[in-house]
């Protein structure tokens, strides 16, 4: 790496949190702490949606995607958009009208605290381990640029450099620092990606594109009839994005929190809606430049270029062939991408944990002030937590992407299930739903970790798309089941009036 490279990345470590801080203002109140007041516009929360859920594992491995296969990956990008426009219009306007900061406080209204709490906790822990794949993703092409200047440093220390960084303008601006940033460094990574895609294209031969056509990288649709084992047979990738698309940004903290940031559920609306339409058009992007990459290397196996894994591909290509500066500016992408989902996942626990868990615990009602303080505290104590799960991921045989939706999916299912069981089911009530909720979980880690197909006499996982649909299915229907116990039809709840932080 040149002394160029090295002083953008550097500037842009140093900058980062200066700039977050700038942008977000005094926290005056916890309200400012974890929904800005809601007074963030709509668009600049369309950006952070889009920043947050693509986060490294976009930038570097939905490349090896295409470099290994072909573009139908693209399919699970409109059942993401199908979901959002579900959740715009049925759990967004219930979130606004109870005036929450937490997504489970509707389950906290509709089923009580014991729900509450047992959501929050395994978002919790779906959130370390999803985004602990994340933060280990951006150690690898930084490790590759301190390996080019002859440095050996260990995945953990870089891992935790990144976190200091990330945390600092957390802890210091709140969910608007967190949405700022997240603007700005959406625009460091998309440009970067799309001057690598206008170099490779000066060094590819004449006819590349009808050549990679040819060979079927530009294949979008899969309408295999292998739709439980084939993660992106066309029905599959649909159905499962959508349901995906609406646990991770209904129910999940993650998302909400930042919809939630909105000035009002319109805004909200819009939001989410546009964010399904830039994900397509990222992942696009993304896709192609590993198609190029793939008739760059001639399609020669990761290995046979001396890689370790497939997700090197394209970290290496920066190092090695991007004309300097460049290469400096898109490795800050990378970073920039890491550092906008471990902030918004430090801000969304530290909230989820203050909301649902610490003021029911302790049963008293804090002053504003306190729950700041509390909430600040938090952060600094996630951001340590973090550091340790996501060391915990040295090595993966398959792109780290697929590991990351793998993870948020084992548990996705029963949260978005529990959302559904609360509208759907009037009966239910927090027993029905707690039982269902741990079951479908258990269900969940059945089918991931010992029930396999037989697909042309080869076994096969179940397809990481259906996790989502198959825990709805089973929440849905033991919630149910175990409702019929109730003579008569519970309540009907009113929409939540007031949600309390503090």
């Amino acid at each position: 790496m040149r002394a160029l490279d090295l002083a953008i990345i550097a500037v842009f470590l140093v900058g980062t949190p200066v700039l977050g801080i700038a942008l977000s203002g005094r926290q005056r109140s916890s309200a400012d702490y974890f929904v800005g007041s809601r007074r963030v516009p709509w668009w600049a929360v369309t950006f952070s949606v889009v920043a947050t859920e693509t986060s490294t594992l976009t930038v570097i491995s939905v490349p090896t995607v295409a470099y290994l296969g072909d573009v139908t990956y693209l399919q699970l990008a409109i059942g993401y958009l199908i979901g959002r426009v579900v959740v715009a219009f049925v759990l967004l306007p219930r979130y606004h009208a109870g005036g929450m900061v937490s997504a489970y406080g509707f389950l906290g209204t509709r089923f009580g605290n014991g729900m509450q709490g047992t959501a929050s906790v395994t978002f919790l822990v779906t959130r370390l381990l999803a985004d602990g794949v994340r933060l280990f993703a951006t150690a690898i092409p930084v490790k590759m640029v301190l390996a080019a200047l002859g440095l050996d440093v260990s995945y953990w220390v870089i891992i935790a450099a990144i976190a200091v960084v990330a945390v600092l303008y957390t802890y210091l601006g709140g969910i608007r620092a967190v949405i700022w940033v997240d603007v700005v460094q959406m625009g460091i990574y998309v440009v970067g990606a799309v001057a690598a895609v206008f170099v490779l294209a000066g060094r590819l031969p004449d006819g590349w594109f009808p050549a990679l056509v040819d060979e079927g990288k530009f294949r979008l649709f899969d309408f295999s009839s292998n739709i439980l084992t084939s993660q992106y047979a066309f029905l599959t990738a649909v159905v499962g994005g959508a349901l995906f698309a609406m646990a991770s940004h209904g129910a999940d903290q993650l998302m909400v929190q930042r919809l939630l940031a909105c000035r009002t559920v319109r805004d909200s609306q819009k939001a989410v809606i546009a964010s399904g339409v830039v994900v397509f058009f990222q992942f696009a992007l993304f896709l192609v430049v590993g198609a190029m990459l793939w008739s760059f290397h001639d399609g020669a196996d990761p290995s046979a270029l001396g890689l370790s894994a497939g997700d090197e591909l394209f970290p290496r290509f920066i190092v090695e062939q991007l004309p300097v500066g460049l290469s400096g500016l898109l490795i800050a992408g990378i970073v920039a991408a890491a550092m906008s989902t471990i902030s918004s996942s430090l801000n969304s626990l530290s909230t989820s944990t203050i909301s649902d868990i610490y003021r029911h615990v302790t049963k008293r009602e804090p002053s504003d002030a306190t729950v700041l303080r509390r909430a600040k505290l938090w952060t600094l104590i996630w951001a340590g937590v973090f550091v340790l799960f996501a060391s915990l991921f040295t090595s993966t045989d398959q792109p780290v992407v697929e590991v990351g939706l793998s993870i948020a999916s084992y548990t996705y299912g029963a949260l978005l299930g529990a959302f559904a069981l609360g509208i759907l089911v009037r009966r239910a009530r927090q027993a029905d739903a707690i039982v269902a909720f741990v079951g479908t979980i258990v269900v969940a880690a059945v089918f991931v970790l010992g029930v396999e197909f037989t697909v042309d006499g080869e076994s096969a996982s179940l397809a990481f798309p259906w996790y989502v649909p198959l825990g709805v299915l089973v929440t849905l229907t033991v919630g149910g089941l175990l409702s019929l116990r109730h003579p008569t039809p519970a309540p009907e709840h009113p929409e939540p009036t007031h949600q309390e932080v503090g």
